[in-house]
């Protein structure tokens, strides 16, 4: 009974965590790209929406591997606390090399300005930013497994 309560507590605690995570990668994200996302969404821009689809989707593939790659962590060191530690520094890692892929994008492709499109409401430039964006989520989400 008492493995039990335990396992409940931390699902309890890796989600409230994954949450959080989850806002401060968008945020981080958000920061990024110079747009105000919440701004956007109100506006329809369809191409912020993919963005912010793409992003969460990749957040959360990186905060899935980096909770079991914590809980794994957690279980060699028998400790909760090492366990979420090692989730935040995953996730870090995670989101800033997210970052730096829209960066890289951006300065790959110089014909346009990627931020003015989408700010523009570009769909197809936040289809590619969603789609680049679930491509190095499920890289980085690789590597950390």
């Amino acid at each position: 009974m008492t493995n039990i309560v335990s396992e409940i507590i931390s699902v309890a605690i890796y989600s409230v965590l994954g949450v959080i995570l989850m806002l401060l990668g968008s945020f981080v994200i958000d920061l990024a790209i110079p747009c105000s996302f919440p701004e956007e969404i109100k506006k329809g821009n369809k191409a912020i929406g993919f963005i912010s689809a793409g992003a969460y989707i990749a957040i959360g593939l990186i905060i899935r591997v980096a909770i079991t790659s914590g809980e794994v962590v957690s279980e060699v060191e028998n400790g909760l606390v090492s366990g979420i530690l090692s989730t935040v520094f995953y996730y870090a890692l995670g989101v800033v090399f997210l970052v730096i892929g829209y960066l890289l994008l951006k300065l790959i492709n110089r014909k346009y300005d990627l931020n003015a499109e989408v700010g523009n409401g570009n769909t197809a430039a936040g289809i590619m930013v969603f789609g680049m964006f679930i491509g190095l989520g499920l890289v980085i989400s690789g590597v950390i497994a």
